[in-house]
């Protein structure tokens, strides 16, 4: 069996930036553990997969160890590779989801991608968060995720987590956040419990982070900066309901997997 292989790094214009995603179109679906030991093969935080359908394509996502419900890196990375090697006529795209429908379009060098709005509940003290951040955060929320919230560009830079104890959490991953120097809001991502340490780049996340400071800041397109040493920038709409999240993708490598 041969399958395509294509890596994109999602959320940026520059190569060795933003975060890579290894992409795969199928011919029809595949069993579900040879997906997942290509996912571990790649050892990227993703690999995704679709296959055509009636209405658009289906797609899946998996991290080195599980597989998600919904990943935004690999969906824009996903849909690049639609819009530029599968049907470069297309300027809209419907993935079918374990997360319901994504709507994704492009204009001129953006990608945009209509995901549901994760809104955050306050979660309280935890006391794993304090000791796993290293640094007590002045506000706590929960959704898929977990989103601790602090003051400053400077503290999300500074702060190391301890990946053991975070990885006790009940959670997919810890989001960190600030007011940014240079843009609205900048965060960080954290998911040691599925492998992933610190994700470069994470989409999903601001499906919770949009509406947080859609509210703190009263306005509804927002400009972000995930601040991982690849660093990933990311343009953000509040829809009530739903968020867009729009950013750049640039490919690295195409190949073949021969199994």
């Amino acid at each position: 069996m041969e399958i395509p292989l294509y890596q994109i790094d999602a959320f940026t214009g520059r190569i060795f930036g933003g975060n890579p995603a290894a992409v795969c179109p199928l011919e029809a679906w595949i069993d579900d553990g040879l997906m997942q030991k290509i996912a571990a093969e790649n050892n990227l935080s993703e690999t995704v997969f679709f296959v055509k359908s009636r209405k658009g394509y289906e797609i899946r996502w998996f991290t080195p160890k599980i597989e998600i419900e919904l990943a935004g890196h690999p969906t824009l990375a996903a849909a690049y590779v639609i819009f530029n090697f599968i049907n470069q006529k297309e300027d809209s795209i419907i993935f079918s989801s374990k997360s319901g429908e994504l709507v994704i379009t492009r204009e001129d060098d953006l990608i945009k991608m209509n995901f549901p709005a994760m809104e955050p509940v306050d979660a309280g003290e935890n006391e794993i968060i304090n000791q796993g951040l290293r640094k007590r955060p002045s506000e706590l929320y929960k959704t898929r995720d977990y989103l601790a919230v602090y003051a400053s560009e400077e503290e999300i830079l500074s702060i190391k987590p301890d990946f053991e104890l975070l990885k006790k959490l009940d959670c997919l991953g810890i989001i960190i956040s600030a007011p940014g120097d240079e843009a609205d809001f900048v965060s960080r991502f954290f998911a040691p419990s599925v492998g992933i340490n610190e994700d470069p780049v994470t989409g999903s996340a601001h499906s919770t982070l949009i509406p947080y400071w859609a509210r703190r800041l009263k306005k509804d397109t927002l400009h972000a900066y995930q601040l991982s040493q690849r660093r990933g920038e990311l343009f953000c709409r509040y829809l009530g309901d739903r968020v867009e999240i729009s950013g750049r993708a640039i490919p690295f490598l195409k190949g073949t997997i021969s199994i």
